[in-house]
């Protein structure tokens, strides 16, 4: 159970209709929770959503969609994924031989 206080929260997947949320702090991920998902915010019911939570006895009290946090965190993961599916130069691969030698 986690403890009493404030989280980011994020949305990581459905089991029927329960949301199982992730909750941050200082960028870490230190517990989960699940809250049926009438109880998000209508814009934010969908995957990788993040929510800010209250947490009290164990249950979530208050949850607010953060929309520009959300679509912040979705240009890095993609961004990401763009630098790792580009095939490196070939100075870039002539530069590794090199170094390997």
């Amino acid at each position: 159970m986690p403890s009493d206080g404030k989280y980011t929260a994020v949305v990581d997947r459905f089991e029927e209709d329960l949301a199982v949320l992730l909750l941050e702090r200082d960028g870490e991920t230190v517990d989960d929770i699940l809250l049926p998902k009438p109880e998000l915010p209508e814009s934010g019911r969908h995957q990788d959503a993040v929510l800010y939570v209250s947490v009290v006895d164990g249950e979530v009290r208050n949850a607010t969609y953060k929309a520009e946090e959300t679509d912040q965190r979705a240009e890095r993961a993609q961004s990401r994924f763009d630098r790792l599916s580009q095939r490196p130069s070939e100075s870039e691969t002539e530069a590794g031989t090199d170094s390997e030698r």
